[in-house]
């Protein structure tokens, strides 16, 4: 993707090779504008494949490769194959696709630059789901004209969810704490402030993990919203084979996610300059079938 705009509400504002919409954008003509009635849409095109169940409904393995659609037009298109509906109607559980809260928070993405509103997926960590954890998530965060300002939402939490989780606050405006970016977990992992086995999701945690989610989440700032358990350049590194310079430079990037639009440049060179956090043309996806190989343009 060629990078050159300085200006990080332009560059959000375009669509990624990840999020755009493709043949499928005609689908997106008839949406509303306000975030909140766009996150009931999303609800109602998606269910998340951990909390099928939950729902009541039972997914066929076929259903749950769902998860596998990397890009927004690829979800729309299995949308519109499912029911051929507007987009605004809510399909019943048995007609939305599977996903993640990638996914979810990646639609909504997409919706939103279409609509000519700055968006970005973050990866990190939200602390909701179970007491005394930081559990492996995404959310998509907007700009938000009138505050000049980024404002975090979560597109996953319907009010099934809420009601289970018991969510106190409101899911289209993140309080600070709720959702930590990425950079946050690794800067409290490596000052000592967090125990790195803490953040996780199931049986993979701990500060190789938290890496991992760094550089995805620095990827997705550069318009490379990737699948959750897709791997490239230093993600791979075992924490012991890690050297002072390469700790020194996760530091350094940690930092940039964090600083929000005036350092947009400056995470953007360090992102398409060097190899270790850069997506490459292919990178390994690590799929329920095992490792493969997966060439992305």
């Amino acid at each position: 993707m060629n990078k050159s705009l300085a200006n990080p509400l332009k560059f959000y504002v375009r669509q990624s090779p990840i999020t755009v919409p493709g043949e499928m954008a005609y689908l997106l003509d008839d949406l509303p504008q306000d975030v909140r009635e766009l996150c009931s849409v999303v609800q109602g095109l998606m269910v998340h494949v951990y909390w099928a169940a939950r729902y009541g409904l039972t997914l066929s393995p076929e259903r749950k490769q769902d998860v596998q659609l990397r890009k927004a037009a690829f979800m729309l298109e299995k949308i519109k194959e499912m029911e051929s509906c507007s987009l605004t109607v809510m399909r019943p559980l048995e007609k939305r696709i599977a996903g993640t809260c990638r996914d979810f928070s990646v639609l909504l993405c997409s919706i939103l630059r279409y609509q000519g509103i700055p968006a970005r997926a973050r990866c990190g960590f939200a602390t909701y789901f179970l007491p005394n954890h930081y559990e492996d998530h995404w959310v998509c965060e907007y700009w938000h004209r009138e505050r000049q300002s980024w404002v975090m939402v979560d597109p996953q939490l319907d009010p099934f969810q809420c009601e289970a989780l018991q969510i106190s606050f409101d899911p289209c405006e993140l309080p600070p704490g709720k959702f930590i970016p990425a950079g946050t977990a690794w800067q409290m992992c490596r000052n000592g402030l967090a125990d790195p086995d803490s953040f996780g999701i199931f049986d993979m945690y701990g500060l190789q993990f938290v890496r991992g989610n760094l550089v995805r989440d620095i990827a997705s700032l550069n318009g490379m919203e990737l699948l959750p358990w897709d791997v490239w350049g230093i993600m791979g590194t075992e924490d012991d084979a890690l050297t002072t310079e390469d700790l020194g430079f996760l530091d350094e990037a940690a930092s940039l996610t964090l600083q929000g639009n005036n350092q947009f440049s400056q995470l953007e060179c360090v992102y398409n300059t060097d190899a270790r956090i850069r997506v490459p043309d292919t990178i390994v996806s690590y799929t329920d079938n095992g490792p493969i190989r997966v060439r992305l343009q």
